[in-house]
């Protein structure tokens, strides 16, 4: 089968702290060209200096159609520069990009809406820029004006619009002309809950329909829901691809320090965790359990105020900061340095990776503290995962509940059915 979208060793360069003077007025030509030699003299060329930066290098990748492909990384990792390439807004500096199909993007709110014209009329526009015929447009109209919700202001021009009133009607157009190829930069994050899960939804039902939609967003439990593949990008380049539960992972592990958490003693600071490890049954360090095993939080901490009423929070999260439990005790007022302990089963939890969080605050007054560096540890598959659809479910606690399994009898008054051939 051939690939949607083709995307060979492309880059993009971008020149920054450089003056842009594109239209000099005569005057100023006939001054620079008097302080030429005058620069030359000095040294001086009469340029800006010029930094350059490299927005993506040497990216490639191939998409196949009916694909739902997450792209994820940390903020200026280069993802926002590679869908404006794919949607052909910025040309590359190198490389190229094959697209086979009609491509329909939402990189951020409004784009492609023109301010002036009216709800109505920009989604006619925006299926015009689509190569769509009017007649194409008007069977979606319908469609598109109750997904977005407007219909009040539809004959309202969009720059009187809010935030969510934009992305509600960008995203509609975007999503019901029926691309090939259907872009989406992180723009839910706009809108409200209900919103977000129309949207999913709708992406969704795109997939289902074969077509391929290329999804950038940093709620990886959206990425994971909707995507089937994954890139992970760094510093403009690809550096893993995969499975989008595999590329997750690796996202969400990725600058992780394992095991443990250690901070100086700061005599500006009353209340302070100074250390987090993660201990094994034979009180040694581990990031590595089997549902076997015994998992020991041992932290240090300092309390030198006279505050009362501070609560000290052990937290076990995943890596999408999911809560998975909390556990929480007083910290006398003045109790000077202390080291705690908190021992738990790993039964107690499915196979995953996971993270613990120690925080002090006080109850509706302040936070005082949150470690700013998680410790980590893995409980280890051990035959426990289920195929659901195609994909790993484990959820994120074992139960414990009792299974009863007891012959069945006859009910009275049971309706009994009949089969005729």
């Amino acid at each position: 089968m051939k690939p949607i979208i083709r995307v060979q060793n492309l880059s993009k360069e971008y020149t920054i702290g450089a003056k842009a003077e594109p239209y000099g007025t005569f005057r100023e030509s006939l001054v620079r060209a008097a302080r030429k030699p005058i620069d030359l003299v000095r040294g001086n060329n009469g340029n800006d200096k010029k930094n350059s930066f490299w927005a993506l290098n040497d990216v490639s990748f191939d998409v196949m159609p009916g694909e739902v492909v997450g792209i994820i990384g940390r903020n200026g990792a280069g993802k926002s520069t590679l869908l404006k390439i794919l949607s052909r807004i910025t040309e590359p500096t190198t490389g190229k990009v094959e697209l086979y199909g009609r491509v329909g993007s939402l990189l951020e709110v409004g784009t492609g809406f023109h301010p002036e014209l009216t709800g109505r009329e920009n989604i006619y526009l925006n299926g015009a820029i689509l190569g769509m015929r009017r007649e194409e447009i008007a069977k979606k109209f319908d469609e598109i004006v109750d997904f977005a919700e407007i219909e009040d202001f539809l004959d309202t021009p969009v720059k009187r619009y809010s935030s969510g009133m934009y992305v509600r009607l960008a995203f509609a157009v975007a999503a019901h002309l029926e691309p090939e190829i259907l872009i989406v930069d992180e723009v839910l994050a706009v809108g409200d809950a209900e919103f977000q899960r129309k949207c999913l939804g709708k992406m969704r039902d795109v997939a289902e329909r074969g077509r391929t939609v290329i999804f950038v967003s940093h709620n990886m439990h959206a990425v994971s829901q909707l995507c089937t593949h994954g890139l992970l990008m760094q510093e403009g380049r690809v550096v893993f691809g995969g499975s989008i539960e595999h590329v997750v992972r690796r996202y969400l592990t990725s600058g992780r320090s394992d095991g443990s958490y250690q901070a100086d003693d700061n005599p500006d600071q009353q209340s302070q965790v100074l250390s987090a490890i993660i201990l094994n049954a034979e009180r040694e360090p581990a990031s590595e359990f089997t549902h076997e095993d015994s998992i020991t939080v041992r932290f240090g901490l300092k309390n030198l105020s006279a505050e009362k009423g501070m609560l000290c929070a052990v937290c076990v999260m995943d890596f999408m900061d999911q809560f998975i439990t909390v556990d929480i005790r007083e910290i006398p007022p003045e109790c000077g340095y202390q080291t705690h302990e908190l021992t738990f089963p790993a039964e107690l939890f499915t196979p995953n990776r996971l993270k613990v969080s120690v925080a002090l605050f006080i109850p509706t007054v302040r936070t005082v503290e949150i470690i700013p560096e998680f410790p980590t540890f893995e409980v280890l598959d051990v035959g426990f995962q289920l195929r659901k659809y195609g994909k790993t479910e484990t959820g994120v606690v074992r139960s414990h509940a009792s299974w009863k399994v007891s012959e069945s009898e006859l009910s009275i008054g049971r309706t009994e059915l009949s089969y005729q051939q």
